[in-house]
């Protein structure tokens, strides 16, 4: 019975999907008809047009130069000029080519009527002026310039402006056709259109009605899945494939979003327990107790100007530390933390370390995790500095690289072997690895900004080490989180 039902449903569905291709073919099928037609006619209405207007492009161009060349090189000859080029044979020729060109291309009897009279006295002005060259006496020179050449160059560019005006209206007459075949072919794809709309319109309705229910359903679904409610329910039931494929898709993902919601609130969770963690390592006892005997020791040397320094980097210490309570900071509050602490160990092992800290102020406004940098400058002094037992330098750069912000914690202590270095960095991605510090603020940048950023560690026996922090270049306008 189930498979019976199965096979109704994927029928009835297939006959829906044969339906949709009928209306789209009842209505495509005749406007591509249409569209190809009027397509067919605007070709051969574009092909003509551009014949013509080619025609009266080259003949304006001849026209154009023709008689004023002409009469002044036949001018020069006769006067026999020292400007004088010989008979202007070569622009009659040029003028009988393209008078040949335009016969071969002018259609309207009219045009062509003119062309070839223009061909006509281009052959009679060669003769005429091979009988002046043959002419020795200068008056009689002069006259046949003037009642020849002259007459013959004025009669061709008269044929040239008949041409032009016939072919001028020929180009008219054409576009007035264009226009009315047009509007003729409007009117038809016009009531075209209406005919297919109505049978759109028809078939339509039968199909909406097995749609828009269930459609309905699914956004009183929706409506209720965006005031809260997440838990999974049936899939609304519906003939149509895709309404249906909607449907389970809003279910399957309603079940994706309850998980995501859970996930995200236990990486809070754990978030929130590792910062405490680390806040907690911040307050090492032994830290505390080693600064306040310090600050005893300097008191007790009248250094009291040095104590009160240490005091008040104390401070600064354990206040950004805290950062109010929250998770993101500035890069300034950043720097202020690191270098409160670094002021407090530069005091107790004066003899054994310096630092520098070069981050530029067009930086100090991007955001990054509370407690970023400390753990690596400690990491530096402790693992890289006082390990090698001469003093050292621990350095705390920043720069931009291909849109991301590169911090930089450097020293130039005993360094790392090969094998130590693979372990530090395994150590990363492991949680069961040692590197609590490093692992930390791993994470804790990846949980903020995603996969692509954290840290890189390069280090060589002797050589030093330098972890690089790789973040995105965020101000607190779009903090994350915090």
């Amino acid at each position: 019975m189930s498979m019976k039902l199965r096979s109704k449903e994927k029928k009835e569905k297939k006959t829906l999907q044969t339906s949709l291709w009928k209306m789209i073919l009842i209505v495509a099928l005749p406007l591509m008809l249409v569209i190809i037609a009027i397509a067919i006619i605007g070709i051969v209405y574009a092909l003509q047009y551009h014949a013509i207007l080619n025609n009266v492009t080259t003949a304006s161009d001849f026209n154009q130069n023709f008689k004023d060349d002409v009469d002044l090189k036949m001018y020069y000859y006769v006067i026999d000029s020292q400007y004088s080029e010989g008979l202007p044979i070569g622009e009659v020729q040029s003028a009988e080519i393209i008078a040949r060109k335009l016969i071969d291309t002018t259609t309207e009897k009219d045009s062509l009527r003119s062309i070839s009279s223009v061909l006509n006295l281009c052959h009679n002005l060669k003769e005429k002026m091979q009988q002046i060259a043959e002419t020795e006496e200068y008056d009689s020179r002069v006259e046949q310039l003037d009642n020849n050449i002259y007459i013959l160059t004025d009669l061709i560019q008269k044929y040239m402006y008949t041409y032009l005006y016939y072919e001028a209206a020929h180009l008219n007459a054409l576009q007035s056709s264009m226009i009315s075949s047009m509007i003729v072919f409007m009117g038809i794809v016009l009531g075209l259109s209406l005919v297919l709309l109505y049978i759109l319109l028809t078939n339509s309705r039968k199909l909406s009605r097995r749609i828009v229910n269930p459609i309905d359903k699914i956004c009183e679904r929706l409506d209720a899945i965006g005031k809260g409610s997440l838990l999974v329910c049936e899939p609304v039931q519906a003939d149509v494939e895709e309404v249906q494929l909607l449907s389970d898709g809003i279910e399957s993902m309603v079940g994706r979003l309850r998980q995501q919601i859970d996930k995200n609130a236990e990486q809070e969770k754990q978030r929130r327990r590792t910062e405490l963690a680390l806040l907690q390592s911040q307050m090492n006892p032994h830290f505390l107790y080693n600064t306040l005997d310090t600050i005893i020791w300097l008191i007790e040397s009248k250094a009291i100007s040095e104590a009160v320094t240490m005091i008040c980097s104390l401070s600064n210490y354990f206040r950004f530390s805290l950062s109010r309570g929250k998770n993101v900071i500035t890069l300034a509050e950043e720097e202020q933390h690191i270098r409160s602490y670094l002021e407090i160990q530069q005091m107790r092992y004066r003899d054994l370390m310096e630092y520098e800290i070069d981050i530029p102020d067009t930086l100090k406004n991007y955001i990054l995790p509370k407690l970023t940098l400390q753990p690596l400058v400690e990491n530096a002094l402790y693992h890289g500095i006082k390990i090698s037992r001469r003093k050292g330098f621990i350095s705390v750069t920043g720069r931009v690289r291909d849109d991301s912000l590169i911090l930089e914690v450097a020293d130039d202590g005993c360094g790392m072997a090969r094998e130590r270095l693979d372990a530090v960095l395994a150590s990363l991605t492991d949680d069961k690895s040692e590197g609590f510090g490093l692992r930390t603020v791993h994470h804790r940048i990846q949980i903020l900004f995603g996969g692509a950023y954290g840290l890189n560690v390069e280090s060589a026996p002797n050589a030093g080490t330098r972890v690089n922090v790789v973040i995105p270049m965020q101000t607190i306008d779009k903090e994350l989180g915090a």
